[in-house]
């Protein structure tokens, strides 16, 4: 049987904003994103500000209604990368498989160390004595054998414990949670679980699984699998890379977009971003996804298949703007647009293109974004663009691919 430990840093950006600032330990404090960029939201809090019942990604205001004393700090994403790794040095001492579930949560199989180190409840205990001591932030761990149940362990004491579910417990703990613990049942499943009569998990474990896919189609084998610990899913090596499955970038405009002019902007520097990435890792896409997020917060994707895949920033912003038309009307302002791309393949293998597409433009186009990503590669990000941005500078003058930070997440 596995042995697998689940690590979470205990309110990570928070602990450690207070390591470099101790005067705030004793204070309710969350991190919060840049008001002036219109991202004034909570990033992340300690434990003090979770008394006040303060919740990730609402407004600064609200938060601060409920706890007018809160510590508001700015988020210092290269502290959180350095202790992610630091941590993550720690985890090294007692195996290399470690998968990262973000900067702050990871999941360790130990089972070959036990018999160096102990049970996996041993092992998670100097874990967390070391990160204590050498770190000055707490963690809690689940223990389990799986990782779903490790999860649920790191997430069922807070902060500073080790729970530990087994074979023979669990029904006593999981099965006890509500349904919303469970990893990927989100507030639409949730919603859909509850009209079913499914309130927590031991109510979805022996729910009967035909009546489960009617609802809920192949996801429904997930849900069912996770909750009854039937997850086999095996802990990545430290070394070992993941497919990327989607390449993107979204950001929430400095001012609200009242165009079409202005979303065309803003879709202009991040098909820029999304095509540049896309380039340096050697991928084309055939599926483009845009986000759109109005003033109301109302937010919906749409994407499209495009007849051949390409990375050329042109092709991307083209498909981009054609689904925003079709499916925007500007009833509403819009506070935020995204754009992705998937379904790649690499740029070194040979593809089959439209007749109705003229290949030497083609070759031309691909020959002006690479001379472009080399000056900007040279230069700077802002040192060439199109006379298009300089319409309204404030508007397009946002860097998405330096400022763009990549966070292992992804159970699949």
């Amino acid at each position: 049987m596995r042995t697998i430990l689940h690590s979470d840093c205990n309110g990570f950006f928070a602990s450690v904003e207070c390591l470099y600032n101790p005067q705030l330990r004793d204070k309710p404090v969350a991190v919060c994103g840049d008001k002036d960029k219109r991202h004034g939201i909570i990033l992340a809090k300690n434990e003090i500000a979770k008394k006040f019942n303060i919740k990730t990604g609402e407004p600064i205001w609200q938060a601060q209604q409920k706890c007018p004393e809160l510590v508001t700090a700015s988020a210092h994403y290269d502290r959180y990368i350095r202790f992610s790794k630091l941590c993550r040095e720690i985890y090294s001492d007692y195996t290399d498989n470690i998968e990262p579930f973000g900067l702050d949560e990871a999941w360790l199989d130990v089972t070959g160390s036990t018999l160096l180190y102990g049970s996996g409840e041993n092992i998670a205990q100097e874990i967390r004595h070391r990160i204590k001591a050498e770190l000055g932030i707490t963690v809690s761990i689940g223990v389990s054998f799986n990782k779903i149940f490790a999860k649920l362990g790191s997430d069922y004491k807070k902060p500073d414990a080790v729970t530990v579910i087994t074979k023979e417990n669990y029904k006593d703990i999981v099965w006890n949670l509500k349904a919303s613990d469970l990893l990927y049942v989100g507030r639409a499943t949730e919603k859909k679980l509850k009209q079913l009569g499914v309130f927590t998990i031991g109510d979805l474990a022996n729910f009967p699984l035909t009546l489960l896919r009617k609802n809920f189609g192949k996801w429904a084998d997930i849900l069912y699998s996770f909750s009854n610990g039937l997850d086999f899913s095996p802990v990545m090596k430290s070394d070992e890379v993941a497919a990327v499955k989607s390449i993107g970038n979204s950001t929430t405009a400095i001012r609200d977009l009242e165009n079409f002019e202005d979303a065309k902007i803003i879709f202009m520097v991040l098909c820029d971003s999304v095509c540049r990435r896309m380039r340096e890792q050697g991928y084309r896409a055939k599926t483009v996804c845009i986000s759109i997020r109005n003033t109301e917060l109302y937010s919906f994707t749409r994407q499209k298949k495009l007849e051949c895949s390409t990375n050329l920033t042109s092709d991307i912003l083209n498909a981009s703007l054609e689904l925003f038309k079709e499916n925007y009307a500007f009833d509403k302002n819009i506070r935020s647009l995204g754009v992705s791309v998937s379904d790649f393949e690499p740029d070194t293998v040979s593809h089959q293109t439209s007749i109705f597409i003229d290949e030497n433009s083609v070759i031309k186009q691909e020959q002006l974004d690479t001379a472009l990503d080399s000056i900007k590669n040279r230069f700077g990000n802002f040192s060439i663009n199109p006379c298009k941005l300089m319409f309204d500078k404030n508007l397009s003058g946002f860097n998405p691919k330096e400022e763009h930070t990549v966070h292992p997440v992804g159970y699949f």
